[in-house]
C-alpha cells in the first residue's frame, strides 16, 4: 500500500506543479500582450466629457465618474453611443 501512495503523491505533486506553471505562462504571457498594445498603440485625439453634448449632465458625471474609478483616473472617454 505504501507504493500506491507514493505514486499518487507524487502524481498529485506534479499535476500541481503542471497547473501553478501553466497558469503563471498565461498570466505573464497575457501582461506581455496587454504592455505591448498599449505601447504600440497611437494615441488618440482627447476630448473632455464636457465636449460630449448628447448626455444630459447628470448622466455625463456618472459615467465619467465610473471610467475615473474603473482606470484609475489613466482612462479617457472618447465618445459616448448608444448601442
Amino acid at each position: 500500500m505504501g507504493g500506491e501512495f507514493g505514486t499518487a503523491l507524487m502524481l498529485l505533486v506534479i499535476g500541481m506543479i503542471t497547473v501553478i506553471t501553466v497558469l503563471s505562462l498565461v498570466v505573464l504571457l497575457g501582461n506581455v500582450l496587454i504592455r505591448s498594445v498599449n505601447a504600440l498603440q497611437k494615441d488618440l485625439p482627447q476630448t473632455n466629457a464636457q465636449d460630449i453634448p448628447s448626455l444630459p449632465s447628470a448622466k455625463m458625471a456618472a459615467i465619467a465618474a465610473a471610467v475615473e474609478h474603473a482606470t484609475h483616473g489613466k482612462g479617457k472617454i472618447t465618445s459616448v453611443e448608444k448601442i
